[in-house]
């Protein structure tokens, strides 16, 4: 061994989830070390990667104005938007629908309750916010209507969110040290967490403290673990985000006694441009090569045919799980399809990014041939779509029912011909963003054993903690879990680490 330190708490990651709980335990007077796995240049966890969006309770946008960054705020453009109040009981209800009802109920509850009171909380750590007006809301008669109870996001996104973490942990005199990986967790004849061993530019180190928060991510990132518990292909599907998840936080836990929670066979995957990366996401580019909005258009797989629902309900509902069904497809591949009267709605952010993986033509048949699909079998698929439409009010900013008639699958809303040249399709596959399985923990981010009892000195925040995601997740819940446990365990380590220094 080359070192061996003391501090209070030891933070394991350096996302989200992990700053939050160093803020959390920093303020709370305990001396904090964050070990993050990647360089400096890499850090930041799959934070970095997102649009930076946090879905929390809103009364109403007076409640959030004081929390707006006033240099992202445009006061004439705030004076037309329309903001609807995001309640608990519809945060609670989309949980519930859209984990299937297996959502854990005492962290869902949490979830939810602490959502509304997060936003100050990280606003008075430094974090700046905005409203994000684009691909949460539309221009609708005159004014800015936001949609899905998904308003709030960072300033510069995710990138932003991590550096503004930094900034803070900084201030707070937090250390932090890169390019250092936490191998195994320290424990007593007792059980109790005592710190961790690390290997980092200096060799191996042990690194002593009262309690450890691990929030080192999920195990997206390492192609056999997600063969093995996500099923056939997965292996295939692109990495949207860090190479460094690759489950180590979870699998000390496990060593050190916790036990397995959550959905362990399924993943939040999205929509993702074909010619990315495989095998990790792109610093620079982000989150802008996902492609969100699929409901204004149809989506077809590799033999020209459709096999998804695209209006099913609001993006921020379906996104997640779309991902995976595009993996299941011929190839793993899809083509999000537009003509000229939704290709203007599209975000130019995703839709014209650098190296964006699109075909564009005056015909349908000419942009089949670009695809590289069947034009006989796409014109017919189209066809079939158009026909099955009808007259009705379009909204893209609200459900609106505009659905197809005898077509299969449908199109529950915003179901508008596909006539209208020029024609774009997009060429995506499915990008795997973080797992749903991890380890079991209390409402307070205290890692459970197999007898349902706290391990002394262990907490865990973000993807590691399992049991809140099934199937699907409300967009933005992934950060505001990160957070909310994040604080949670913070506090909860602060306490322990204290009483035992």
């Amino acid at each position: 061994m080359s070192s061996r330190d003391t501090y209070d708490v030891i933070v394991v990651g350096a996302g989200n989830a992990a700053f939050s709980a160093a803020h959390a335990a920093s303020e709370r007077g305990a001396r904090v070390v964050v070990l993050e796995k990647a360089t400096r240049q890499w850090a930041g966890g799959n934070s970095y990667f997102t649009v930076g969006g946090f879905r929390v309770v809103v009364d109403d946008l007076e409640a959030i104005r004081p929390y707006l960054d006033p240099e992202a705020v445009d006061e004439a453009k705030l004076a037309i938007t329309d903001l609807p109040p995001y309640t608990e009981a519809q945060y609670r209800a989309e949980m519930q629908s859209q984990t299937k009802g297996r959502t854990d109920p005492t962290l869902s509850e949490v979830l939810v309750r602490d959502s509304k009171e997060i936003v100050g909380w990280l606003h008075g750590k430094g974090i700046r916010w905005l409203l994000m007006y684009p691909g949460q809301s539309f221009l609708v008669d005159g004014r800015h209507k936001f949609w899905g109870g998904f308003y709030l996001g960072t300033v510069d996104g995710g990138k932003g969110l991590v550096a503004q973490h930094i900034a803070a942990a900084e201030r707070e005199g937090v250390e932090i040290r890169y390019a250092t990986r936490a191998t195994r967790l320290l424990q007593d004849d007792a059980g109790r967490v005592h710190g961790v061993v690390a290997s980092g530019p200096d060799g191996e180190t042990v690194i002593e403290a009262g309690a450890v928060v691990l929030a080192a991510g999920g195990f997206e990132a390492d192609r056999r673990k997600r063969a093995a518990y996500l099923g056939p292909n997965w292996d295939l599907a692109h990495l949207r985000g860090t190479p460094h998840n690759t489950g180590d936080g979870i699998d000390m836990a496990f060593a050190a006694g916790a036990v397995p929670a959550g959905h362990w066979s399924g993943a939040h995957a999205v929509a993702w441009d074909a010619g990315t990366d495989p095998e990790r996401g792109d610093r620079e580019i982000a989150y802008a090569f996902t492609k969100h909005m699929y409901p204004l258009g149809i989506v077809v797989n590799a033999d020209g045919e459709r096999f998804l629902d695209e209006g099913a309900d609001s993006r921020g509902l379906t996104y997640a799980e779309y991902g995976g069904r595009i993996l299941a497809q011929p190839g793993a591949l899809a083509y999000q399809v537009y003509d000229g009267r939704t290709i203007p709605l599209l975000r130019s952010d995703q839709y014209e990014a650098p190296g964006v993986s699109v075909v564009r033509a005056d015909t349908i048949e000419e942009l089949a041939g670009g695809m590289g699909v069947d034009p006989e079998r796409f014109r017919a698929t189209v066809d079939a779509f158009n026909l099955g439409t009808r007259e009705g009010r379009f909204d893209p900013a609200e459900k609106d029912g505009l659905s197809t008639v005898g077509v299969e699958p449908p199109k529950s809303n915003w179901a508008l011909p596909i006539d209208t040249p020029p024609f774009a399709a997009y060429r995506v596959t499915c990008g795997v963003t973080f797992t749903y399985g991890g380890v079991k923990a209390d409402g307070d981010a205290r890692v459970l054993d197999a007898a349902g009892e706290p391990i002394p000195g262990l907490f865990a925040a973000g993807e590691m903690i399992g049991g809140l995601f099934y199937h699907n997740y409300p967009g933005g819940a992934g950060l505001t879990s990160g957070a909310v446990f994040g604080r949670r365990a913070g506090w909860g380590a602060a306490a322990a680490g204290k009483a035992t220094a």
